[in-house]
């Protein structure tokens, strides 16, 4: 929240970058806000019991933001492509226009993502014992608990695994592969190393986001062992929402003289 109100109040952050972590910012929102009370309810009381109803709008809510967070990593890395590799055409290329039509498209496929999904999950059948072994609603789980045929559903997840997790991790990899090349090109030592504490920060970041992703949605509901994939599930879930702030905002300059003007004007 500190990140979307420092970027909101500060015209100078007003970019297509910034504008970016403003929307990753708001994804990890949804995302952790979808899950975490619930869980911590559940922790904290003997009521451990969720409506079908609220299991569905906690799924829908958790794939939206599984898809737009994995769209929006490949979206940024290109921004951050163009901005290294083409500097003197990056206002052309990324302008208001570009910016507006690739956060159009996470959102419509994170959208699309999400309904396809909960269509599948919702003709599906469930006779009991209607015992989630999880920490929240989640795909595998809840075909594990079908008592109808989930065939479809595992073509669909394996589909969706295929072309975003995995489809989005090679081209965020090409990117930064570019940009890579790009800062060995630079002559100063202190600006190459400044760059890649950047990028190798990013890169460690977006491998912790999707390879437990593609781990998880890539098998069958046969070969899910729950004990174990609950601790993956925490990564994507809770981990990677909490240093993605610390690892795109807060070691940034500008976003950290943004936040200081943030508190002025509270103080004030």
């Amino acid at each position: 929240m500190l990140i979307v109100i420092a970027i909101i109040y500060n015209t100078a952050l007003h970019t297509p970058m910034y504008i970016l972590l403003l929307a990753l910012a708001v994804v990890d929102i949804v995302c952790t806000t979808s899950i975490i009370p619930k869980m911590l309810g559940t922790m904290l009381t003997s009521e451990n019991l969720i409506s079908y109803g609220g299991c569905m709008t906690q799924l829908f809510f958790f794939t939206w933001s599984l898809g737009a967070e994995m769209v929006l990593f490949t979206t940024m890395a290109y921004d951050r492509y163009v901005a290294i590799c083409f500097p003197l055409r990056y206002s052309t290329i990324m302008n208001h226009y570009t910016c507006v039509a690739l956060l159009s498209i996470v959102m419509g496929i994170a959208v699309t993502n999400s309904w396809v999904h909960i269509g599948l999950i919702l003709r599906l059948t469930f006779c009991g014992p209607n015992t989630i072994d999880h920490f929240f609603c989640e795909i595998p789980p809840l075909l594990a608990l079908s008592c109808s045929p989930v065939r479809v559903n595992e073509v669909m997840v394996y589909v969706a695994d295929i072309t975003l997790a995995v489809g989005d991790f090679t081209l965020t990899c090409i990117s930064y592969g570019f940009i890579i090349a790009a800062i060995l090109r630079i002559r100063t030592t202190e600006g190459k190393k400044k760059a890649f504490s950047t990028c190798s920060s990013h890169l460690i970041v977006v491998s912790l986001y999707y390879s437990p992703v593609i781990y998880t949605y890539i098998r069958p509901a046969s070969s899910y062992t729950f004990e174990r994939d609950k601790v993956v599930a925490a990564l994507y879930t809770l981990v990677i929402p909490t240093l993605n702030p610390i690892v795109y905002s807060f070691r940034n300059k500008e976003m950290q003289a943004g936040i200081r003007k943030v508190f002025a004007f509270a103080k004030g």
